[in-house]
């Protein structure tokens, strides 16, 4: 039999634009390892990022609202598979890597903390040097994985999680249509998380957005895919156009004074951070309680900081809420 991979190598160079991202010319991966005989390079990590106890965790971990009442709410999971599914939708439409898309995609977020944005602010404040969910998320994936061997994923796909943010930028295309569509994704499913919690009505956005966009998730998601396939379409570059990137300012204003800054949306996110801040400094003045990989990293010469950061950020929602619970409330009462 032949080396499948090889084949699907040369499939790439065949059909893909002269743009893209080709397997066979990655920049390769910090520790050599034999190449597998059926999946290209890029196929390969997003495997592995599947297969990651950080991608598993994610099914528990806030995207907009906390413990929301229904079980149709985003999570950090359903969040990274919807951008996942409009980065492929766009690299397919413009011929480029979909598995290197789908691999920067399905790992942008590994590294983000137990009640969103939240936790974010919280261990940002009291984390010696910072903390940011996109490093953090390159951290899960060159040491946390894997009890501290990471998943030793390729160049690109690296540099896509740690660009996904405004202010990166990606040295691939495909990392640059993660990056877009990401926010594609999280403006449109917060409309609808908003809708759902009857914090906004669909009539409330205002009629110059909808007028353009659309009146439905369905119709927004379209106009906004459709955009950047017909101004990035055989071009070595990924862009939207202006009325566009007009349309998307305003509408992240509206979402940051209707819904980003609600009451009712995020009245409790000041406890979640309170909840995360005293994990932290429970953890940072009882290291002895780190074991596992983390006691491995601080012997390792990491500073206890970033140890008890790694450990925090990578709780679920429940878990951290579980420790909470057992470090600050007496047995005896029988919370938990």
């Amino acid at each position: 039999m032949e080396n499948i991979r090889i084949l699907l190598e040369k499939r790439e160079h065949e059909m893909l634009s002269p743009y893209a991202t080709f397997s066979d010319c990655s920049k390769g991966r910090e520790r050599e390892e034999p190449q597998c005989d059926i999946r290209p390079m890029f196929q390969r990590d997003r495997d592995r990022i599947i297969h990651s106890k950080a991608f598993r965790r994610l099914k528990d971990k806030t995207q907009v609202f906390l413990t929301p009442n229904g079980d149709h709410y985003r999570t950090r999971l359903t969040h990274t598979l919807e951008v996942s599914q409009i980065a492929r939708s766009i690299a397919k439409a413009l011929r480029m890597n979909e598995d290197l898309t789908e691999a920067i995609a399905l790992g942008h977020d590994l590294g983000h903390t137990p009640f969103g944005h939240a936790g974010e602010r919280a261990l940002r404040r009291v984390c010696e040097g910072g903390f940011e969910h996109n490093e953090q998320s390159v951290r899960v994936v060159r040491l946390l994985e894997k009890d501290g061997a990471g998943l030793n994923l390729t160049y690109e796909v690296i540099d896509g999680i740690l660009n996904h943010q405004t202010e990166g930028n990606p040295s691939t295309l495909e990392g640059k249509i993660v990056r877009l569509s990401d926010k594609i994704a999280y403006y449109n499913h917060d409309i609808d998380d908003a809708i759902r919690g009857q914090i906004i009505r669909e009539e409330d956005i205002p009629k110059d957005l909808t007028d353009y966009l659309g009146h439905s998730l369905k119709d927004r998601l379209n106009t906004m895919i459709h955009d950047v396939i017909s101004e990035s379409y055989d071009k070595n570059e990924i862009r939207i156009s202006a009325p566009m990137t007009q349309a998307m300012q305003d509408l992240r204003k509206y979402m940051f004074g209707q819904v980003y800054t609600n009451p009712t949306a995020k009245g409790e996110e000041s406890k979640a951070e309170a909840m995360v801040e005293y994990l932290f400094g429970y953890y940072k003045k009882n290291e002895e309680v780190l074991t596992g990989e983390y006691r491995k990293l601080l012997e390792n010469g990491e500073s206890l900081d970033r140890v008890v950061a790694d450990y925090v950020a990578g709780m679920t929602d429940k878990y951290a809420v579980t420790k909470f619970t057992e470090l600050t409330v007496p047995k005896a009462w029988g919370i938990y």
